[in-house]
């Protein structure tokens, strides 16, 4: 068999004597360990909860960290952190998982009347995840297109440090007026351009100059946003960020083809 064949088992509808074999197997081995019951659980250290019967998905990971989902949403109703201890046992017919640190002291305890089924698999991931599309992805796709603001920009620097935080882009338009450049991912709000407003006037402050041109790069900008920029002189481009619903548009374009 393969390794995926070789290290992975899958109890469907065991007895609570069987699934705490399997559990107790995928903990020792620090295997990934999937569990679908319906159960409770109840927490005690950062504070105190109970969550009654329901069906859930038990999820260990390889580093012990231990995470309880319902059927909805994104985020755990439960979890532990790694370095945390499991214990399994079985109680009156139940299966428990009980997951416990000492620092901060927290306490976990998972009980099962009904477990669905439990996986253990041996899993292997050293990558760290690349992300497309941030404001310093833009940053440098400005820099290096300053068409993208205007035909006159000239770039001169990036992540340019201030009082108040980095600017994202530094340059001088085709007249030689210092211009400041905010780049936002999604749409820029008012919070957005009072920060642009601070970086132009504390630029105006540091280097002694009546005038300094401020821009904001985004895909979108709210209307109160654009009136406030507007009536503070500063202008506004939209820039979409490098790759940024790139996928979309290409199921959009494959959609319309019908």
């Amino acid at each position: 068999m393969d390794k995926l064949g070789d290290n992975l088992k899958l109890e469907k509808q065991p007895t609570a004597e069987k699934a705490a074999k399997v559990l107790e197997e995928g903990i020792n081995k620090k295997y990934a360990c999937i569990i679908s019951a319906n159960c409770t659980a109840r927490y005690s250290g950062r504070a105190e909860s109970f969550l009654d019967l329901g069906d859930r998905i038990i999820f260990i990971k390889p580093d012990t960290t231990v995470l309880i989902h319902q059927t909805s949403g994104s985020q755990p109703v439960n979890w532990m952190p790694n370095n945390t201890v499991h214990n399994v046992s079985v109680k009156k017919d139940k299966l428990v998982l009980s997951s416990a640190r000492i620092s901060p002291p927290e306490k976990l305890e998972v009980e099962m009347d009904q477990v669905h089924f439990v996986n253990i698999m041996e899993m292997e991931d050293r990558e760290k995840i690349q992300t497309q599309g941030s404001e310093k992805h833009m940053a440098e796709m400005i820099y290096k297109n300053p068409s993208l603001i205007s035909k006159d920009f000239k770039p001169v620097s990036m992540e340019e440090q201030t009082k108040y935080g980095f600017i994202d882009v530094f340059g001088h338009d085709g007249k030689g007026v210092l211009t400041i450049v905010e780049c936002k991912r999604y749409s820029a709000d008012l919070g957005a351009v009072t920060q642009l407003r601070r970086y132009v006037e504390r630029i105006k402050k540091d280097k002694g100059l009546k005038k300094v041109n401020g821009v904001i790069a985004a895909p979108k900008i709210s209307s109160n946003a654009k009136k406030m920029l507007e009536d503070w002189g500063f202008k506004f481009k939209m820039v979409e960020p490098p790759k940024h619903f790139e996928e979309k548009k290409k199921k959009q374009s494959i959609l319309s083809n019908f």
